[in-house]
């Protein structure tokens, strides 16, 4: 069995080192603890995810130093990361209140019609190395508030993290029993998501795996499954004066954590007429860009990537784009050799007669020119991804169409495209996820309804279809 190593993007040391765990003992675990957990009132599991927050907060500066060092974010969006974790069992408490609370339902005569929710049972979660804290403890406290044990493997490339996410939910008192940690890579993973002792998967990550688990779970209705997968997201900008400020959401959309988030935009498409003064507002901007390591003063702008092998692809992205006539506005260069640190690059691909539509997951961003709005909507439209789209632009009637005419889970008016709030639903449609949103729709599927017509004394006629006595 080969050791799991992770390695620190900025500086090439090892971070963390551990063997791979047993998927059976971990889900059989999991089996044999869930039921008590669930069997406790709602408001003890609350009130053990609040002691979690408060784990959290004291142990914040060094979660977020562990972040920063494993997965290379700035030490200042690290912190941001710890802010979510600790903001996500209030909002998770508030939307299983408002989404899957008991309920009594108008029924006839003096019967009783009740709504009631019931866990699942054991929820697989698969985490991202992105936001390695707070993308899977988005699915892993309201699975625990609503009365499941989770087995959660992390990316193999942010174990660490992982690992330490996990002892905050167990010093804060939740049993050992209901939240597992699986450690390991891919085998690790597909063990884990084809167990049949899971009751349920919860993803976060990329189309190609998302796709691949919507294919295995299709003979296993009996399973949950939701999938929160990437985007090729638009921004589009048009009839607007102030291009400075154009230009600073565009650079907070394209290249906030690298580029390496799902929302990122990767298609700049621009009204022709601003395309010369934008692209100059863009260069100055991006001129006063720092990239460099997470925990270096001042702070950077961008880490590094994840690793030498995403910034490989991305630069050999990069060179393919030009190859199949993209016209590199903004190389995108390897300021240390051996180290995955990349400069934002930026390409117009206008001219290219086949643009490929996938998720280059880093700080690339390609630009569009449009002559039409019309035409500007359908190039953001021209993609398998929905996840999210902003327009940029001074027009409300632009927005109204733009809103009602662009295909994505989350449309925003002159912010990021990454701006997204944990108190409202988070997701896409396409190849961006399978129509169950996280984030406060979470609770939609960590329970399944039940209803029951109820009466404390047994009544029945058949009126018709009898023969008399």
């Amino acid at each position: 069995m080969h050791e799991l190593i992770s390695i620190e993007p900025a500086t090439g040391a090892i971070v963390w080192q551990g063997l791979p765990s047993d998927v059976d003992a971990e889900v059989a675990a999991a089996r044999s603890s869930w039921a008590a957990w669930a069997a406790l009132p709602f408001t003890v599991r609350l009130e053990t995810l609040r002691r979690f927050t408060n784990v959290v907060r004291a142990r914040a500066d060094a979660f977020a130093d562990l972040i920063a060092r494993e997965a290379g974010k700035p030490l200042w969006e690290a912190k941001t990361e710890i802010d979510t974790v600790i903001a996500k069992v209030n909002i998770s408490a508030t939307a299983y209140a408002e989404r899957t609370a008991q309920r009594r339902l108008d029924s006839q005569m003096s019967d009783r019609l009740a709504l009631r929710h019931k866990p699942h049972g054991v929820l697989a979660v698969l985490g991202p190395y992105n936001f390695p804290a707070h993308l899977p403890n988005g699915h892993i406290v309201p699975a625990l508030l609503a009365g499941n044990a989770v087995v959660f493997k992390p990316s193999e490339k942010t174990p660490a993290v992982g690992a330490m996410l996990v002892d905050c939910f167990r010093e804060a008192g939740v049993p050992e029993g209901c939240i597992r940690l699986v450690i390991g890579g891919p085998e690790q993973g597909k063990a884990l998501a084809a167990h049949d002792g899971i009751d349920g998967l919860l993803f976060t990550g990329s189309a190609r795996t998302g796709i691949a688990l919507n294919r295995a779970f299709a003979t296993k209705p009996e399973k949950i499954l939701a999938l929160e997968m990437g985007g090729n997201n638009p921004i589009v900008v048009w009839d607007t004066p102030d291009l400075e400020t154009a230009a600073t959401l565009i650079v907070q959309s394209a290249f906030t954590s690298a580029g390496q988030r799902c929302t990122a935009a990767r298609r700049l498409i621009v009204d022709q007429a601003l395309y010369d003064p934008l692209m100059a507002a863009l260069g100055k901007l991006l001129d006063r860009v720092i990239v460099g390591d997470p925990h270096a003063t001042p702070q950077p702008f961008m880490g590094p990537v994840i690793d030498n092998e995403s910034a490989d692809m991305l630069t050999e992205s990069f060179v393919t784009l030009m190859s199949r006539g993209g016209r590199p506005l903004r190389h995108m260069e390897r300021p240390i050799a051996d180290l995955p640190f990349l400069t934002p690059g930026l390409i117009d691909v206008t001219e290219m007669n086949d643009r490929p539509d996938i998720e280059l997951f880093g700080p690339l961003l390609q630009v569009i020119r449009a002559t039409r709005f019309a035409e500007a909507i359908a190039e953001a439209n021209n993609t398998r991804y929905g996840l999210s789209a902003a327009l940029v632009s001074q027009n409300p009637q632009l927005y109204d169409q733009f809103w009602a005419n662009i295909r994505a889970g989350i449309v925003n008016w002159n912010k990021p495209t990454n701006g997204a709030s944990s108190a409202a639903p988070f997701g896409g449609i396409g190849w961006s996820g399978n129509h169950r949103p996280s984030a406060y729709y979470a609770a939609d599927y960590c329970a399944y309804p039940v209803v029951s017509s109820e009466t404390e004394q047994p009544r029945a006629v058949i009126g018709v279809g009898l023969r008399d006595q």
